[in-house]
């Protein structure tokens, strides 16, 4: 993943299969499952369904779930990718990404915000202000977190290796 230098398209193609259908279809509306798989060729399935919330499974991922795991992961990309430009050396990373959403009297709903919080291991103290300083850029490069209208907000924390 290097920085864009001029417009280039991307193509990115998913299936999404409903499993749901208890035998009566769409019948009524508690009487099909929200399960569902998410694919993409030459790649496992993933399991989904709609939050319990909204009669899914809790045992399978969720679209807003998936959501937040795509921002995270795109930060994530972008930081261990300019960090490698930078010369630090990052030995560990780990996100615990958190998003808000509002459901509104019509039932639709909106995220209000996604909350990243890396928590950044670099193997050397002297590069713990780059580190924090990489997240900002790497929050400005992620396609995911300026693609969508609600606040990304960053709260990273980056130590020094034992």
């Amino acid at each position: 993943m290097s920085e864009p230098s001029g417009p280039s398209r991307h193509g990115f193609a998913v299936e999404v299969v409903w499993t749901g259908n208890t035998g009566a279809g769409t019948s009524s509306y508690r009487s099909y499952e929200r399960t569902h798989e998410v694919r993409s060729a030459g790649k496992e399935a993933i399991a989904a369904s709609a939050d319990p919330a909204f009669l899914g499974d809790s045992d399978r991922y969720n679209p807003e779930e998936l959501l937040v795991a795509s921002l995270s992961q795109c930060h994530m990309l972008w930081f261990l990718h300019l960090a490698a430009d930078h010369g630090v050396v990052v030995i560990g990373y780990h996100d615990r990404a958190r998003g808000t959403l509002a459901e509104n009297s019509d039932g639709s709903g909106q995220f209000r915000e996604v909350v990243l919080n890396p928590e950044v291991t670099v193997e050397d103290i002297a590069s713990v202000d780059v580190a924090e300083a990489l997240h900002r850029r790497a929050h400005e490069l992620c396609y995911i977190a300026k693609s969508v209208n609600f606040p990304v907000l960053l709260e990273p924390s980056t130590r020094v290796a034992n």
